[in-house]
């Protein structure tokens, strides 16, 4: 990737940092502010096991996790769309992108869920999901490719075991020994289905799309072009009830695009090629 993401780099040692901080304030709260006498050990310190435990995954252990979550979410939530050959182009755009991405040392699965809205989104451990609505509204290949960078984007960050983080500390469901491997995967799995990113973390995974998909040689403006267009609609599309600020994150792509899109990146703009891989939507 090139420097125009280095500050969000070294992204290990900011989580080993923050587990740390975090282990080392609770004891010092612990130390200086008075409890009620049935506070126990316990209750001071298992906020700090669910951190470091969660923020602290090592890769294999993250992407065994996200196997088990895309189980449960195509058992009880969502079914693939069966035409192997758009899955098999959907996957192809999506590992054009992987090498140029920050974290590409991970599989990635990328897998179409039939479903007419228009939506997309990634679990934690390297899996994509995104819609056949989705897939029918986008005009070429490029907008397609902005779309899984912004997710490709979400796991490089390790967004969503952050959002896991604040949800186990939330709900307080760690036993003595942090959280169960049954108490992790129901987590995940309320994330991918319910829980919007931040505002900070969308504009994040744009700036990591941005550069992926240029990397990979794709048309930058695809990002934007497709955002605008889902946006001008007369109701909301389905995607923007978990990606949120639509309006705001147009113009910042827009500019990123007249500031810093590589002249060499321009595929992926062919609509009638674009349509003919996915006539089988339309």
């Amino acid at each position: 990737m090139s420097n125009g993401l280095s500050r969000w780099g070294n992204c290990w040692q900011r989580r080993l940092a923050y587990g740390f901080a975090a282990f080392l304030m609770t004891l010092s709260l612990g130390a200086i502010i008075p409890r009620p006498a049935t506070a126990g050990l316990l209750d001071i310190i298992l906020p700090t096991i669910q951190v470091f435990q969660i923020t602290n995954m090592s890769d294999d252990q993250e992407v065994n996790l996200g196997g088990q979550v895309n189980q449960q979410l195509l058992s009880q939530s969502f079914r693939l769309h069966r035409d192997p050959a758009l899955t098999a182009y959907v996957d192809q755009i999506g590992q054009r992108l992987v090498p140029h991405s920050d974290r590409s040392d991970i599989p990635y699965v990328f897998q179409v869920v039939e479903d007419n809205g228009i939506n997309a989104f990634a679990t934690m451990g390297g899996y994509v999901y995104i819609t056949t609505g989705l897939l029918a509204a986008a005009d070429n290949e490029a907008e397609v490719a902005g779309v899984l960078g912004h997710e490709i984007g979400h796991i490089a960050e390790k967004h969503a075991l952050d959002q896991m983080r604040d949800v186990a500390i939330a709900q307080g469901v760690a036993g003595a020994f942090g959280l169960s491997r049954n108490q992790m995967v129901a987590i995940a799995v309320d994330v991918a289905l319910t829980l919007p990113n931040s505002r900070r973390d969308e504009l994040v995974a744009d700036e990591h799309g941005f550069v992926t998909m240029g990397e990979a040689g794709y048309d930058q403006t695809g990002m934007a072009t497709l955002m605008a267009k889902l946006d001008s609609g007369n109701s909301p599309p389905a995607i923007f009830s978990t990606h949120p600020n639509p309006k705001d994150r147009v113009v910042r792509l827009e500019q990123m695009d007249s500031e810093s899109a590589l002249p060499s990146a321009t595929a992926g703009t062919d609509t009638a090629a674009y349509s003919a891989r996915v006539s089988s939507l339309r």
